[in-house]
C-alpha cells in the first residue's frame, strides 16, 4: 500500500514538473510569434520555421539551454528583416543573447528590453532604430555587450551608463548622438572597447578617461570634440588603437608616445589642428600598423627609424606643412622597404621637396594607394615604378615633374587611378599606358605632352573618367576613346592642339556626363550621332573650327543643362529642337556665322543666353528692319563715309604728333607689338559716345564704361583721367605689367588707345574683356545675387581665393619679370560668367626688374600704395613694394571673403581689426567669425555639400582662415609665400570635394 501511494506521489510530481515547463517554453513561445508578427522579409522568409505547431528551440535563431526549457539566445543578424521588435521581447526572461544586427529594422528601442536582466549581450547595430538609448538601460546590469552601432539613435549619452559596471564594450558609434561625453563613464573599469566615433558629441574629452585602465581601443571619430588631447590619455598602457581623428582638438603630439602607449597598433589622428613634429618615437614601435596624422599642422622633417616598423600598413602623413630639401629629400622612402606589408602611403600636400629615388621600387609590392601629390618634387618619375605591381592607385599630380612619363607605369596591371596632373611632363604618352585594363581614372593634365593620343587607349575598358586636357596634344580624337562606352563622368581633352572632325563615334559615349573639347582645332559638322549621349549634361565645344549647322538632334539629349559651342564657325540657324530641353540651363553660341530669326521658346527658362558675335541673328521683331534687342546683337546703324573717316585718321594723328613731343619707343612695348591700338572714335562709337547709362564704375584714375566693338564684342574701357596725378604713370605700368603675361585669372587686356579726344585733349584708355557678373566687392555688399537671392556659395568663394591665389603666384614666380599688384581688393577681381574670378587695375603695379644687383621698378607711383584697410603695415613706413606686400593684401581679402566683413566696416574701431578679430577666435571658435550666410549654407544638406561631413567642413574653415591669418603676418618675412597659399587652399578644395 505505501508503495502504491509512493508510485502515485512520483506521477503526480512529474505531471507537475512537465506542466511547469510547458508553461515556460510556452511563454517565450507566444513572445517570439509576437515578434515574428511584426517583422519580413526583403525576399524569401527565413524565419519559415517558426510554426506554431513546432518546438521552437529548433526555430532559426533560437537558442534555448540545456534542458530546452527556456529560450537564452535570439539570433536573427544578417537576415534582411525589415519591421520593427516587439515589445514581447520584454517576456524572454532569460534571455542571455539579444542579436538582431545586420538587418533594417526601425522604430524605437521597446522599454521592455530593460526587462531582461540576465542579458549580457545587446547586438542591434546596422539597423535604422530611432530615438534616445532606453531610459531603463541601466537595469541590464550583466550587460557585458552594447553595440547599437549604425543606427540613428539621437539625445545625449546617458550617464547612468556607468552604472552597467561589467561592460566590456560600448559601440554607439555612427549615430547622431549629442552632448558631451559623461565623465562618469570612466566608472566601467571592465571596459575594453569604447567607441562613439561618428556623433555630434561636443566638449572635451573627459581626462577621466584615462581611469580606464583595461581600455584597448578608444574611437572618438568624426564628433565635434574640441580642446587638447588630455596628456593622461598617453599614458594609457593598455591602449592599442586609438582613433581621434576627424575633430577641433589641438596641441602637440607628446614626442615620447611610443615610449607611454608602448603597445599602439593603430594611431589614428588625422584632420585636425594639431601641431608640432611627428613623434619620433612612433617609429620606435616595431608592432605598429597604422600610423595615420594627416591634415593637421605638423612641421619638421619625416623623423629616422621608419626602417623598424616591418608590419606597417599604412602611413599617412599627407596634408601637413613637412619639409625636405635637396635632391634626396625623400630619401626616407627607401628605408619604408622593410616595411613588406604596406599597402597605403601617402606623403602629399606638404613641402616637401627631391627626387623619387630609384628605390621606390622596392617598396612593399603589397602597396596600394601611393599618393605623393601638392608637393615640390622634381626630376623624373623612376622607371622602378613598374615594380609596384600592387599599385591600384599612383597620384604625382601638382608637382614639378619633368621628363616623359616611363613606359613601365604599363607594367602596373592592378591599377585603377593615374593622377599625373600639373607637372611639366613632356614627350608623347606611351603607349603602354593601354595595358592599364583595369584603370577607372586617368588624369594627365596641365603638362607638356605631345604627339597624338595613343589608340591603345581603347584598351580602358572600365574608363569612367579621362582628362588630358591643357597640354599639346595633336592629331584627331581616336576613334577608339571615343567607343569607350565606360565613360560617365568626364572626358576632357581641352587646351590641346587637336585637329581633323569629331568622328561620329562620339555616340558611343552613352553614359558619358561631360564633354569638354573646347580650345582645338577641331573642324566640320558636329555629329548628329550626338543625341545617343544619353547622359550627357554638359557639352563644351568652344572655340574651335566646326562649321555647319548646329544639329538638330541636340534636342533629343534630354539632360543637357550646359551647352557651349562659341567661337565656332557654325552658320543656319538656332534649332527649335533645343526648346525641348526642359533642364537646359546655359547656352552660348556665340561668335559664329549663325543667321535667322532667334527661336522665341528656345530661351525662354534659361538662367544665362549668350548669342553676341552672330550679327545676323534677329528677334521675330528685329527681322522687318525695326531695331533688334541689344542683349541678343549689336546693331550697325552708322555708315560712315571711308575717305571721310581716312581723312580724320590722319587729321588727328598729325595734330597729335605735333602736340606730343614723347618718342614712341616711349610708349609701352604692349601698344606697339601683340596689341593693335584702337581710335577715340571707335570707343566712342562703343560706348554710344560715353553715355552714363554704360557706366559701370570709377576708380582711382578713371572710369569704366561697357562697350561693344564692331564684331559685337562686349569689352570694359578703362578711360583715365589726365587731369589726376598720376594717370599716363598708372597707363604705362598697367601696360607694361600686362604686356607679356597670361593666365586664365588676369582680365585680358584687349587694346588700348593714346589718341586726343573730339576737343583735341589728351586720351588715354585700356580696353579688356567684359565679365558680366561684377566685381567680388559687389558679391560680398549685396549688390550683385544669384536669381533666387543666394549670394556667393562656400565652394564658389573657395574657387575665388583659388583663383586669386594661383595668378598672384604667376605674376610672382612664374614670369621672366615679376609683378606686384599693390592694390589687391575685392572691387579689383571681376567675376566672369561662369564665377571664375579675374584680377583686374594693375594701375598701381610695379615690375621687379634686378639690373646690376639694383632693383629697378617701373610703376605708377612711389607714393604709398593701395587701399586703406588692405595696405599692408610695412608700406606706411616707406619700404618698397614687395611679394610680401601683395601676400598681406590677399589675407585680408580671403579673411573678408569668408567672414563677409570689410576691413573698413563699422564694426572695428581703436585696436579692433578684421584680422585681429579673427585671431581672436582662432583656431577653437572660429565659426563665430564665418560669414552668416556660410554658416547657413554649412547647415543646410539639400544642396551641393549634402554628401559634406559637417566636421570636415569646420576643419576646412580652419585651414581656410588659418591662411588669411599666415599671410597677414606684422612681419613680412613670417608670412607664407602664395604658391604655399596656393597649395593649402587647394587642399582645403580636394578635401571638401572628396570627403
Amino acid at each position: 500500500m505505501k508503495r502504491f501511494t509512493d508510485m502515485v506521489y512520483l506521477s503526480m510530481l512529474v505531471l507537475l514538473m512537465f506542466s511547469g515547463v510547458e508553461s515556460n517554453i510556452d511563454t517565450d513561445k507566444e513572445a517570439l510569434l509576437s515578434i515574428k508578427s511584426q517583422l519580413s522579409a526583403e525576399s524569401s522568409d527565413p524565419l519559415l520555421s517558426w510554426d506554431k505547431n513546432t518546438f521552437p528551440c529548433n526555430w532559426t535563431g533560437v537558442l534555448c539551454d540545456n534542458s530546452s526549457t527556456r529560450v537564452e539566445g535570439l539570433d536573427l543578424s544578417g537576415l534582411r528583416l525589415t519591421g520593427s521588435i516587439s515589445p514581447y521581447v520584454g517576456n524572454l526572461s532569460f534571455l542571455y543573447s539579444l542579436q538582431v544586427q545586420g538587418n533594417s529594422l526601425a522604430g524605437s528601442f521597446p522599454d521592455q528590453i530593460g526587462n531582461l536582466f540576465r542579458l549580457r549581450v545587446l547586438n542591434m547595430s546596422y539597423n535604422s532604430f530611432v530615438g534616445a538609448l532606453p531610459h531603463n538601460i541601466s537595469n541590464l546590469a550583466e550587460l557585458t555587450v552594447l553595440d547599437l552601432t549604425a543606427n540613428k539613435l539621437s539625445g545625449r549619452l546617458p550617464t547612468d551608463l556607468s552604472q552597467l559596471t561589467k561592460l566590456q564594450v560600448i559601440n554607439l558609434g555612427q549615430n547622431s548622438l549629442s552632448g558631451p561625453i559623461p565623465p562618469s563613464i570612466a566608472n566601467v573599469s571592465s571596459l575594453i572597447r569604447l567607441n562613439l566615433g561618428t556623433n555630434l558629441l561636443s566638449g572635451e574629452i573627459p581626462s577621466d578617461l584615462s581611469q580606464l585602465r583595461n581600455l584597448q581601443v578608444l574611437n572618438l571619430v568624426i564628433n565635434n570634440l574640441t580642446g587638447t588631447i588630455p596628456p593622461s590619455l598617453y599614458n594609457m598602457t593598455s591602449l592599442v588603437s586609438l582613433f581621434l581623428a576627424s575633430n577641433q582638438l589641438w596641441g602637440e603630439i607628446p614626442y615620447n608616445v611610443g615610449d607611454t602607449l608602448p603597445n599602439l597598433l593603430v594611431f589614428i589622428l588625422c584632420f585636425n589642428k594639431l601641431t608640432g613634429t611627428i613623434p619620433g618615437s612612433l617609429h620606435n614601435l616595431t608592432n605598429i600598423q597604422v600610423i595615420r596624422t594627416a591634415h593637421n599642422f605638423l612641421e619638421g622633417t619625416v623623423p629616422p627609424g621608419l626602417g623598424n616598423l616591418p608590419y606597417l600598413t599604412m602611413y599617412n602623413i599627407g596634408f601637413n606643412r613637412i619639409v625636405s630639401s635637396g635632391d634626396n629629400g625623400l630619401e626616407f622612402l627607401t628605408s619604408l622597404k622593410n616595411s613588406t606589408r604596406l599597402d597605403f602611403l601617402a606623403i602629399d600636400g606638404n613641402l616637401l621637396e627631391g627626387v623619387i629615388p630609384e628605390s621606390v621600387g622596392n617598396l612593399s609590392k603589397s602597396l596600394s594607394k601611393f599618393y605623393m601629390g601638392g608637393n615640390r618634387i622634381y626630376g623624373r618619375i623612376p622607371a622602378s615604378i613598374g615594380q609596384l605591381t600592387g599599385l591600384s592607385l599612383f597620384n604625382v599630380s601638382y608637382n614639378s615633374i619633368n621628363g616623359s612619363i616611363p613606359p613601365e607605369i604599363g607594367q602596373l596591371k592592378e591599377l585603377q587611378e593615374l593622377g599625373l596632373a600639373g607637372n611639366q611632363l613632356s614627350g608623347n604618352i606611351p603607349d603602354s599606358l593601354g595595358s592599364l585594363r583595369k584603370v577607372n581614372q586617368i588624369d594627365l593634365s596641365g603638362n607638356q605632352l605631345v604627339g597624338q593620343i595613343p589608340t591603345s587607349f581603347g584598351n580602358f575598358g572600365n574608363l569612367i573618367s579621362m582628362d588630358l586636357s591643357n597640354n599639346r596634344l595633336n592629331g584627331s580624337v581616336p576613334t577608339e576613346v571615343l567607343s569607350l562606352s565606360s565613360l560617365s563622368t568626364i572626358l576632357n581633352l581641352s587646351r590641346n592642339l587637336l585637329s581633323g572632325p569629331l568622328n561620329e563615334q562620339v555616340g558611343a559615349l552613352d553614359n558619358i556626363v561631360t564633354i569638354d573639347l573646347s580650345n582645338n582645332h577641331l573642324s566640320g559638322d558636329i555629329p548628329s550621332s550626338i543625341k545617343d549621349c544619353r547622359s550627357l549634361e554638359r557639352l563644351f565645344l568652344a572655340k574651335n573650327e566646326f562649321s555647319g549647322p548646329i544639329p538638330n538632334t541636340l534636342g533629343e539629349v534630354k539632360g543637357l543643362e550646359v551647352l557651349d559651342l562659341s567661337y565656332n564657325k557654325l552658320s543656319g540657324s538656332i534649332p527649335t529642337d533645343l526648346q525641348d530641353l526642359q533642364v537646359l540651363q546655359s547656352v552660348n553660341l556665340s561668335f559664329n556665322n549663325l543667321e535667322g530669326v532667334i527661336p522665341s521658346g528656345v530661351f525662354r527658362n534659361l538662367s544665362e543666353v549668350k548669342l553676341e558675335g552672330n550679327p545676323r541673328l534677329c528677334s521675330s521683331s528685329g527681322c522687318d528692319g525695326s531695331p533688334r534687342p541689344r542683349k541678343l546683337v549689336v546693331i550697325v546703324c552708322i555708315t560712315v563715309s571711308i575717305i571721310a573717316f581716312a581723312l580724320c585718321v590722319i587729321v588727328v594723328s598729325f595734330v597729335f604728333v605735333r602736340k606730343h613731343k614723347r618718342n614712341i619707343s616711349g610708349t609701352p612695348d604692349l601698344l606697339k607689338a601683340d596689341h593693335q591700338t584702337i581710335s577715340y572714335h571707335e570707343l566712342r562709337r562703343a560706348t554710344d559716345n560715353f553715355n552714363p547709362a554704360n557706366l559701370v564704375g570709377k576708380g582711382s584714375f578713371g572710369s569704366v564704361y561697357k562697350g561693344y566693338l564692331g564684331e559685337g564684342i562686349a569689352v570694359a574701357i578703362k578711360v583715365l583721367d589726365i587731369k589726376t596725378t598720376g594717370s599716363w604713370k598708372s597707363f604705362v605700368a598697367e601696360c607694361e605689367a600686362l604686356r607679356n603675361v597670361r593666365h586664365r585669372n588676369l582680365v585680358k587686356l584687349i587694346t588700348s588707345c593714346s589718341s586726343l579726344d573730339s576737343k583735341n585733349n589728351e586720351f588715354l584708355a585700356l580696353v579688356y574683356d567684359f565679365l558680366g557678373k561684377g566685381s567680388l566687392e559687389d558679391w560680398l555688399r549685396g549688390k550683385r545675387t544669384k536669381p533666387n537671392g543666394d549670394g556667393l556659395s562656400m565652394t564658389e568663394r573657395l574657387n575665388v581665393a583659388i583663383d586669386v591665389a594661383s595668378v598672384l603666384n604667376y605674376i610672382h614666380d612664374d614670369i621672366e619679370v615679376p609683378v606686384v599688384h599693390c592694390d589687391l581688393k575685392p572691387s579689383n577681381i571681376l567675376l566672369d560668367e561662369d564665377m571664375t574670378a579675374k584680377v583686374g587695375d594693375f594701375g598701381l603695379a610695379k615690375l621687379l626688374v634686378n639690373r646690376t644687383n639694383i632693383q629697378h621698378s617701373i610703376s605708377s607711383t612711389y607714393a604709398l600704395k593701395g587701399s586703406i584697410g588692405y595696405i599692408p603695415p610695412e608700406y606706411g613706413i616707406g619700404q618698397k613694394p614687395s611679394k610680401a606686400g601683395d601676400v598681406y593684401s590677399f589675407g585680408v581679402m580671403l579673411l573678408e571673403l569668408f567672414t563677409g566683413k570689410s576691413p573698413v566696416d563699422d564694426c572695428f574701431m581703436g585696436e579692433l581689426n578684421l584680422i585681429e578679430s579673427v585671431r581672436s577666435v582662432f583656431p577653437h571658435k572660429i565659426l563665430q567669425a564665418l560669414d552668416p550666410e556660410l554658416l547657413q549654407y554649412m547647415d543646410d544638406q539639400s544642396d551641393d555639400n549634402k554628401h559634406i561631413n559637417p566636421e570636415i567642413q569646420h576643419e576646412c574653415m580652419n585651414k581656410l582662415f588659418g591662411v588669411g591669418l599666415s599671410c597677414t603676418a606684422d612681419s613680412p618675412d613670417s608670412r607664407i609665400s602664395m604658391r604655399d597659399a596656393v597649395r593649402e587652399l587647394k587642399s582645403v578644395k580636394r578635401i571638401l570635394l572628396c570627403d
